[in-house]
């Protein structure tokens, strides 16, 4: 009974560790950080973000810099306004299409007018298939 307590709760702390390394290897591996006087400057490697950290009570704490803040921030807002025109544009586009597209449908009329043509085509067309396929059987001896 003992061993199964220890396998319940090895194997869950063992994972536990192993996800927790491989997330931090990640993160070293996205992070690259250089002594700058008394504190430290991360560059995230995917972004180019940068942020200003310090050693507080054995921990390291970041905190972005204050003009990328204003960047970012600058650059959200831009791409929200980006977000807004599009939008505006492809109501603008679909309010038109199904305004174009009612206005091209044939009439009733139409309609009926071009199904009489096709028929009378294809009564035609079958006419002419039993013809070829009565010249072709050539008359039974018997």
């Amino acid at each position: 009974m003992n061993a199964m307590l220890v396998r319940c709760l090895i194997v869950p702390a063992t994972l536990t560790s192993f996800l927790v390394a491989s997330a931090n290897a990640q993160d070293s591996e996205r992070y690259q950080l250089e002594k700058s006087g008394d504190h430290y400057v991360r560059m995230d490697k995917s972004t180019g973000a940068l942020s200003t950290c310090e050693e507080r009570d054995g921990q390291m704490v970041c905190r972005m810099a204050a003009d990328e803040r204003t960047a970012f921030q600058d650059e959200i807002d831009r791409l929200q306004s980006s977000v807004k025109m599009l939008d505006e544009r492809v109501a603008k586009l679909e309010g038109s299409l199904a305004a174009k597209l009612e206005s091209t449908l044939p009439s009733e009329e139409d309609f009926d007018k071009t199904m009489s043509y096709m028929e009378r085509f294809f009564r035609k067309f079958l006419g002419i298939v039993k013809e070829l396929e009565s010249e072709e059987t050539p008359p039974q001896k018997t």
